[in-house]
């Protein structure tokens, strides 16, 4: 097992630091967890300091944690409260950051292919990173946070539809037959999943939650390996069969009291965030390619440049979604809208394995997605704290007519 030591003692002990850095720093600026394992990461790893090199079974863990965290994005959203005009027009609105980001791309990218990774990745929203920002900030249940996850959930899942039928190199053709598959076979399990209460689930839930049988735990990661496992064995990203399992599992589990969900999701939450999450993040600090990005210095000028055209592309893209919110608070979700990272890791990935995407533009890419994590949710909340309805509490507000208008 290629798991030295010093990894072994590593991972966790920036994993505990981050949040004290993360507490100091809240004093003064409220800076997300995962600028603080990113940044830990590149400063212990190769690219700085030496002291954690990555290897094959912490690219593993790095993997399981990025589907742990589409996992849970996909088990937070709420598809009932976004339904209707904010998701319709969220998929419109990521149709239009597509076109305009492969467009974009094509002035920027050296080959059509290149153009093609970057476009996609231009598109992404990092939801499974604005949830917890979200949650913290006490807006899950608004109209403003209602915006922001359908935009987020289009934001994650457009990304993975276009990697899985243009980046996996397959003729389209054959890529939209396995995806259709795929798709089949998800909604099927997704309709008998929601067809409900599974009684006998439900008990076996209730009776193990304090136990050393832990089935609800058990079940969700089973769930969540054996939808990887499909989406790997089609040929398609991970990411989609992690999606598609938190869906699932919020509808297999949603007859259980709530006080057990509760406990569930706090139990899922601990596993996610507590463990396997930080390592994605740490592991994404690691293997930055620090070197490539200074190579040239006009490689690191794209640094600004994408972090200008995630807002652009993006952040235009979610006024389709925004419209009926106070002006700051459209400004707000442009601005979280923008935020991205782990997909643009997924694509700068393949991209550069591929031999598609040159090492430095991935890496000013990721880079820019970096400080999109860092800035825009930092601006977008303080925009949003100042928008007229910006102080009311999420209990007073109407989320029932953002989410059902149209």
């Amino acid at each position: 097992m290629d798991l030295p030591l010093s990894v072994l003692v590593m991972f966790p002990l920036l994993a505990a630091i981050t949040p004290i850095l993360a507490a100091a720093a809240g004093r003064l600026v409220r800076i997300p967890l995962v600028v603080f394992e990113i940044v830990l990461g590149i400063v212990c790893g190769p690219a700085v300091l030496g002291w954690v090199t990555p290897t094959g079974t912490t690219e593993k863990l790095a993997n399981l944690g990025l589907c742990m965290l589409f996992f849970l994005a996909g088990n937070e959203i709420d598809f009932r409260r976004i339904r209707g005009r904010p998701l319709n027009s969220s998929i419109v609105g990521w149709l239009f950051a597509l076109v305009l980001g492969v467009g974009a791309a094509f002035a920027l990218a050296p080959q059509p292919a290149a153009a093609i990774f970057i476009g996609v990745a231009l598109t992404s929203t990092a939801l499974g990173t604005l949830m917890p920002i979200l949650r913290d900030a006490g807006e899950l249940r608004t109209p403003f946070g209602a915006a922001v996850i359908a935009i987020g959930a289009v934001g994650e899942f457009g990304p993975l539809i276009a990697i899985s039928l243009f980046l996996s190199g397959r003729q389209p053709g054959v890529a939209t037959v396995v995806l259709l598959g795929f798709v089949v076979i998800t909604a099927v399990a997704i309709v008998l999943a929601g067809r409900g209460p599974h009684a006998g689930l439900t008990s076996l839930v209730t009776a193990t939650l304090h136990t050393s049988g832990q089935f609800a735990v058990r079940l969700v990661i089973c769930l969540l390996l054996l939808l990887v496992a499909l989406s790997l064995l089609l040929g398609l990203d991970m990411l989609l069969g992690a999606f598609a399992a938190g869906v699932i599992a919020k509808l297999l589990l949603a007859g259980a009291p709530p006080r057990d969900k509760e406990s569930i999701e706090g139990k899922l939450e601990a596993v996610g965030f507590g463990f396997l999450v930080p390592i994605f993040f740490i592991s994404t600090g690691l293997t930055f390619d620090l070197d490539a990005l200074l190579a040239q210095p006009l490689t690191l000028v794209l640094v600004p440049v994408f972090l200008v055209l995630l807002l652009v592309v993006r952040g235009s893209s979610t006024l389709f979604t925004s419209r009926g919110l106070p002006g700051a608070d459209r400004r707000a979700v442009m601005l979280l809208g923008a935020t991205g990272l782990p997909i643009v890791v997924a694509v700068t990935d393949i991209g550069v394995d591929s031999g598609d995407l040159p090492a430095g533009t991935a890496a000013a890419l990721v880079g820019a997605a970096m400080l999109s994590v860092l800035l825009y949710p930092l601006i977008g909340l303080a925009l949003h704290r100042r928008a007229p309805d910006g102080g009311v509490k999420p209990a007073d507000r109407d989320v029932p007519e953002i989410a059902e208008e149209g």
